[in-house]
Parts: C-alpha cells; sequence; structure tokens
C-alpha cells in the first residue's frame, strides 16, 4: 500500500515531505495575497506613512526637558537656593558687614565692597567691559537730529549684548576649568580603590563625595605583601583644606604611604615616616595631614592601629557596645619629630568598625545645625546586623535626609569594616600560606 501511495503522489506531483514548506510559506505570505481570489493580481503593500512631526507644545515640552535635565520644580528651586548660598558664601568673604545702627553711608559702602568683590574676580579686559555694560543700561534712549531727521541710538540694547558677551566669555572659562578638573578627578581616583577587595574575615565597603570635583581626602585598604605578609593595611586621611590643593597634598600622601607600607614597620614607625614627609609639603603645618592607620590580623583578628589628629573611628561590637579609636598623636605635618602611640583590639565576627572623615559629623542643614557624633553613633548602634554596605547605604541616606538642600561644604567619606567568619576560601588559604 505504501508503494502504491508513493506511485499515487509521483503521478499527482504530491510529496509528503513538501507538506511543512507549504505550510510554512503559506504563514509567510501577507494577508491580502491570502485572501484575493484566483487569476488576481497581487496588490502592493500601501507605503509606510511618514512619521508626524511633533507639535508645538511637543516642541516646547522637549525643550524645558532639555533645559532642566528632567528636574521638578522643588528640585530646581533647591538647586538655586544651593548655589545662591555658595556664591554669597564666596563675595561675603571679602565683605565686611556693618555693625547694626550704621548710617546710610556705612551701607552704601557695603555694596560698594560687594561691587569689588565682584568685579575683581574677572579679567582686566572683561571688567572693562561690565563698566561699559552698566553705563550703557544705566543711559536712555537719545533721539539725535532735527525735526526731520532723527536718528535714535537705544544703549540699553547694546549693554544687554554686552553682558550676554561676558556671559558667553565666562561659561567658555567655565566650561574649560571643569573639564580640566574632571580630568584631575579622574587621575585622582585611580589613586583610590574602586571596589572593595576581598579580604579574608572582612567585609568592606567605602564611599566618598566630595565638596568640589577634586577632594583633598584619601582612603585605601591592601594586603602588605611585601612587608607584613598576609596582614591588611587601611588608611582614612584627610587633608585641611579643600579643592586642588588638597588634592595634590593627598596624591603626595598616597605615594608616601605606598612606599613606607612596602617596608617592614609598625604603625608608630608608619606614622613617624608619613609624618616626615608630610612635613616637608606643609607649610609649616599650614596644610596638615589628620590620618587613622591600622593593620588587621586576619588569622588572630588584631587589629593594631595609630590615630594622628583624625577623627576617632567607632567600633561596634557584635554586644552592641561601642569604643573609641583615639590612641595616637598629632596630625601629619605640624611637629617633625613626633612621636605617635599606638593601641590594638581584638575583633570578633559581628563587630563592626566605622572609619569616617569631619565632613560627616560637620555636615550641616538649612538652619546651621551639625549631623554631630551623637547621632551617627545612635545609628551604628542600630545597624549592627546589616552589611557593611548595607550599613553604608544608610548612612548616606540618614545624612541626605538631615542635610536637605543645604550645600555640603566639606569632602565627605566613610569605610564600614564587618568582622565575618572566616570560611575556607582560597584568599583564606594564601593568607595562611604567606603567613
Amino acid at each position: 500500500m505504501n508503494q502504491g501511495r508513493g506511485l499515487l503522489d509521483k503521478h499527482s506531483g504530491y510529496c509528503p515531505c513538501s507538506q511543512p514548506i507549504i505550510e510554512v510559506i503559506h504563514h509567510a505570505m501577507p494577508v491580502a495575497a491570502k485572501q484575493r481570489s484566483p487569476g488576481q493580481l497581487p496588490v502592493p503593500d500601501a507605503p509606510p506613512s511618514p512619521p508626524r512631526e511633533p507639535n508645538f507644545f511637543r516642541r516646547i515640552e522637549h525643550f524645558w526637558e532639555r533645559v532642566t535635565e528632567g528636574l521638578e520644580l522643588e528640585e530646581l528651586w533647591a538647586q538655586f537656593k544651593q548655589e545662591a548660598r555658595s556664591g554669597y558664601q564666596l563675595y561675603s568673604r571679602e565683605v565686611q558687614a556693618p555693625e547694626s545702627r550704621r548710617t546710610p553711608r556705612d551701607w552704601f559702602h557695603l555694596v560698594g565692597q560687594f561691587f569689588w568683590s565682584i568685579i575683581m574676580k574677572l579679567s582686566p579686559a572683561k571688567r572693562v567691559l561690565l563698566l561699559i555694560g552698566l553705563a550703557m543700561i544705566s543711559m536712555t534712549t537719545i533721539e539725535i537730529g532735527n525735526s526731520g531727521t532723527q536718528i535714535r541710538h537705544d544703549f540699553q540694547f547694546w549693554g544687554a549684548l554686552i553682558f550676554l558677551l561676558l556671559l558667553v566669555l565666562e561659561i567658555a572659562d567655565r566650561v574649560t576649568m571643569k573639564r580640566d578638573l574632571q580630568i584631575a578627578r579622574e587621575i585622582q581616583m585611580w589613586l583610590v580603590p574602586d571596589a572593595p577587595p576581598t579580604l579574608p574575615g572582612l567585609d568592606v565597603a567605602f564611599t566618598t563625595r566630595p565638596a568640589n570635583t577634586v577632594a583633598g581626602d584619601y582612603y585605601d585598604i591592601f594586603l602588605r605583601d611585601g612587608s607584613n605578609p598576609g596582614k591588611v593595611l587601611m588608611a582614612v586621611a584627610d587633608v585641611a583644606g579643600k579643592s586642588v590643593p588638597a588634592a595634590l597634598l593627598m596624591a603626595t600622601f598616597q605615594a608616601s604611604l605606598r612606599t613606607l607600607s612596602a617596608i617592614p614597620s609598625s604603625m608608630p614607625e608608619l606614622a613617624a615616616g608619613l609624618n616626615k614627609y608630610a612635613c616637608e609639603n606643609s607649610r609649616g603645618g599650614v596644610r596638615f595631614t589628620t590620618a587613622f592607620l591600622a593593620e588587621y590580623d586576619p588569622l588572630t583578628r588584631d587589629l593594631a592601629y595609630t590615630n594622628a589628629g583624625h577623627n576617632a573611628p567607632i567600633l561596634r561590637r557584635a554586644s552592641g557596645a561601642l569604643t573609641h579609636l583615639d590612641a595616637g598623636g598629632l596630625p601629619l605635618g605640624i611637629r617633625q619629630p613626633t612621636a605617635y602611640q599606638a593601641a590594638s583590639e581584638r575583633l570578633a565576627p559581628g563587630d563592626m568598625l566605622l572609619i569616617f572623615t569631619d565632613g560627616v559629623i560637620e555636615a550641616a542643614n538649612e538652619h546651621g545645625q551639625e549631623y554631630g557624633e551623637e547621632r551617627l553613633r545612635t545609628l551604628l548602634q542600630a545597624g549592627g546586623g546589616l552589611t557593611a554596605s548595607a550599613f553604608l547605604q544608610q548612612l548616606m541616606r540618614d545624612l541626605d535626609t538631615f542635610t536637605g538642600a543645604a550645600s555640603q561644604h566639606d569632602d565627605i567619606t566613610c569605610m564600614v569594616l564587618r568582622v565575618v567568619e572566616t570560611r575556607s576560601t582560597p584568599a583564606a588559604e594564601a593568607v595562611t600560606a604567606k603567613t
């Protein structure tokens, strides 16, 4: 019977193996082609309609989104207040405010101080343009000529154009400076770890927020392979000042720390060596550096540290007890030579260490109130069950909620270490082999 069916298929032009191909072609055919009657020519598909041009209101909406970058009106107002406050603080440093019950002449003198504080921050050529623009804006429209022919001079219009030209020139300078600072920021970020390292027995998290584009805070954590094998060195430092000068000194501190950490030394010896380098670049103690240095032994869980004038880190025990690590000496760069003391703490699983710079506790809200160490201690005591990363995120959220729209006036850096149970990992086996 199968042979007969094969002969029938052969004579009729039908082959069972062609059925799947026919079905695929049938499903791929356009609907119009499937429905046309036999002998009817195929109807070509209609050309796609051109995209509709956005209407006027959509263009206005797109323009507004591009200008505001999607910020709401409340966010724009908060940003304006923050920038206005920062600008006022910049100019008010050079202005002596009159005391109460001063004469109008004193207030006129105050306005003059503000004027010179602003104009002296421009180049001489831009100062001349600014004065010409102010003079033209203060002039009224003048008509010259007799009754038959009159020429109208609108000096206010030309004064506004001069101000627009000054704005364009200042924006160009600002963009150039911001680009250079951004490159400096990228170079600075090469000097610090971009992600927490994998260390045996430690859960590590850190973050930093510069007050300006570049910062004077420094943090690092790494294995001392060359000098003290298997031990973890951690450091958090804060250079006095902000912006570019502090960032340059931070780079010298990083180079000194990496160089001296390769030499076998204790914490007091390491701090003394860093102090020697810092005194050579501190301009007589003006540009000093506070630092917290610690060395952790994963095998014994001993933490040896010295505090060079830095904010005392807070150690939260698994039981909830808090301890400040403040043994040390003067900030680096104050006096040479300087002796530094050291102390040691035996850590246990569940203990958490918070190292921070003064930008955390001195962060102020719009009313001038500081975040304070007491609030930090309360948050740390309540977050003992969190991981290092989770606690750090909670701390940053609480700090943002407290400060609100107030401008950040100092660099913020935090490092959180949590002791965990050591598991048999390649990293732990490598530490054991080195020791």
